[in-house]
């Protein structure tokens, strides 16, 4: 049982993030994704902030900037190498040890996603990101940030096969022909 107000504070945050990833990764639209993602990982840079896990309290706040400059320069090669860059940097400036590993492993998985990948491919992405994630939250200690990446893996797969059921069923409103489906 967490003792401390900053344990107690890290575990709190963690919990707000377990609801916010549970709206975004339920919508269909990348525009809620994207808006409800942003608030989850204010909750989760907070939560590593108050847990002491440097190296992914700063690789949150990036994903946020990260979630902004994908949605305004989506596919844009030059943005994403400057994410990438900035994201190896600020692990450089506060790595503890390979404990952040995941944390920076996920990063980088998510910013490809975002950039240049959309629908499906991009939520593949980002559920692969999330596994590194959740690595990040067991070894930092958090138990709702844990809980809130196995949801996001479980509810991301869950959209993914929705997706691909409405694209057979409705090959023209993702503009395919049902050849192209089979």
């Amino acid at each position: 049982m967490p003792e401390t107000f900053s344990a107690i504070a890290g575990q709190c945050f963690g919990f707000a993030s377990f609801a916010l990833c549970l709206l975004a990764f339920a919508n269909k639209r990348d525009d809620r994704l994207m808006t409800y993602l942003i608030l989850a990982n204010v909750a989760f840079a907070l939560q590593f902030l108050f847990l002491q896990s440097w190296t992914a309290a700063a690789l949150t706040v990036l994903v946020i900037v990260r979630i902004a400059l994908a949605r305004r320069y989506p596919g844009n090669i030059g943005v994403m190498a400057g994410v990438l860059a900035a994201s190896v940097l600020a692990a450089w400036l506060t790595w503890q040890g390979w404990a952040d590993l995941p944390a920076l492993v996920a990063m980088a998985t998510g910013t490809v996603g975002m950039f240049l990948l959309h629908g499906i491919a991009m939520r593949v992405f980002l559920g692969l990101a999330a596994l590194g994630w959740m690595l990040s939250h067991l070894l930092a200690g958090s138990v709702g940030g844990t809980l809130a990446e196995a949801l996001v893996i479980v509810t991301n797969a869950i959209t993914i096969v929705r997706l691909i059921r409405a694209r057979r069923r409705y090959p023209d409103a993702f503009g395919e022909t049902k050849e192209e489906t089979s």
